[in-house]
């Protein structure tokens, strides 16, 4: 079976607001990602975290901190996709959960993501710009 990656991409962030700050690195985070890896690794699915402190997302909100996580899959012509825009509303507000779900989306599913110049009647507001 061919593999395929889907990269996640965590822009640096520059937290306004203390209650929106979730560590994107350390010990949770990478059992997470390993974990993530492990489910994905059946199906084809190589999983990859990559970080680009080139750009700094100012966060103020959660719509902030989806923004500043993207989603790529090159085989698939998604690229730099906010979880924000793959998922949607966020259920619970866990950002660990909405990137598995948009990993999860991307990796299955990606056709069900609207394409970068789609807008929408209303805005998941995630700060995507659409």
């Amino acid at each position: 079976m061919a593999k395929r990656k889907v990269i996640l991409t965590i822009f640096r962030q520059n937290h306004l607001r203390p209650d929106w700050k979730v560590r994107l690195s350390g010990k949770a985070f990478e059992a997470f990602r390993a974990q993530l890896s492990e489910e994905l690794a059946p199906f084809g699915v190589e999983f990859a975290v990559v970080r680009n402190n080139d750009v700094t997302i100012d966060v103020k909100s959660y719509g902030d901190l989806l923004n500043a996580v993207r989603v790529s899959s090159p085989a698939d012509g998604c690229s730099n996709r906010c979880v924000g825009h793959i998922i949607g509303k966020s259920g619970k507000l866990d950002l660990l959960e909405d990137i598995k779900a948009a990993v999860s989306r991307i990796a299955f599913a990606p056709e069900t993501v609207p394409p970068d110049d789609f807008v929408p009647r209303v805005c998941h507001n995630c700060g995507c710009g659409c």
